[in-house]
């Protein structure tokens, strides 16, 4: 297992601007789920791609240096223009592409709060790494409060704002025609999350959040995930049980005159998932 020192460093590189990793050749997958929509895993954010006879949107862009990559596997897709990137949150796994897609032509679009994080810039504390504020032309052209919509391609997207869940500007991307859900980083298949507390985050918005996405959608419903491979119904709720024994154990060992860590040391470690960061 990692040390909390090497833990906390990736992830604060991942959150912020990326690292040496970000600037190698790093190949994208393609995942087809319908005609329309696909999943690119590739360094950061797993990205949603729309392609259809009104263009190209996505959803979310990682890294500045992977999108020369990113650009190859939209086009091995569809060659129609960049329309529209949607940002889950204004982490920069998840906002780094967009200078370079806005200047490509395509219009940013997010919840307010994550405009008004970027534009200020953030200092998330536990991990001592400012993110200094976006360039201009990397901010959100368009912003929303509470729930949009987008409608090309032949269906309905929702974008549904997730308050104190990760952060507090989360969008989750809702496509009822398809059933898919891209969850942001309200969901990390085969990770235990960050949690971003810093930034108005907390693991019991998280747990709410998901019991909503699950009260949405059914058997069916596949889950584009923040980070991890393409997910089902199945993975999401053992996600969310690993999430409230962690709250719980972590609450308890509070209630008890304990610390969190105390409480974290004693919640079950799922082998399937990682080691990561969670804010309580």
């Amino acid at each position: 297992m990692r040390s909390r020192a090497a833990v906390y460093g990736f992830l604060a590189a991942m959150l912020v601007s990326g690292n040496a990793l970000a600037q190698e050749q790093v190949k994208v997958e393609t995942v087809k789920l319908t005609d329309t929509l696909y999943m690119l895993i590739g360094q950061g954010g797993n990205i949603g791609v729309s392609a259809g006879p009104d263009g190209v949107y996505l959803i979310d862009d990682q890294f500045a240096p992977m999108t020369p990559a990113i650009l190859d596997a939209v086009r091995a897709i569809s060659s129609g223009p960049i329309r529209l990137v949607v940002n889950t949150h204004w982490h920069g796994d998840h906002t780094g592409g967009n200078e370079n897609l806005g200047k490509e032509g395509a219009l940013i679009f997010a919840h307010e709060n994550v405009r008004s994080r970027m534009e200020k810039g953030q200092e998330i504390t536990a991990f001592e790494r400012p993110a200094p504020p976006a360039p201009k032309a990397a901010l959100p052209h368009l912003t929303y409060n509470d729930r949009s919509a987008i409608h090309l391609n032949g269906e309905e997207a929702q974008l549904i704002h997730v308050h104190g869940a990760h952060t507090d500007g989360d969008t989750l991307v809702y496509w009822p025609r398809s059933n898919v859900v891209h969850t942001g980083d309200l969901f990390f298949n085969g990770f235990y999350p960050v949690i971003d507390a810093w930034s108005g985050g907390g693991i019991d918005g998280v747990i709410a959040a998901l019991g909503k996405v699950l009260d949405k959608t059914d058997a069916e419903t596949r889950f584009m995930p923040g980070h991890g491979p393409l997910a089902t119904r199945a993975d999401l709720i053992a996600f969310r049980e690993m999430l409230k024994t962690a709250s719980a154990s972590a609450h308890g060992a509070r209630d008890k005159g304990l610390s969190y860590a105390a409480g974290w040391a004693l919640s079950p470690s799922p082998r399937s998932m990682r080691n990561g960061a969670m804010g309580f």
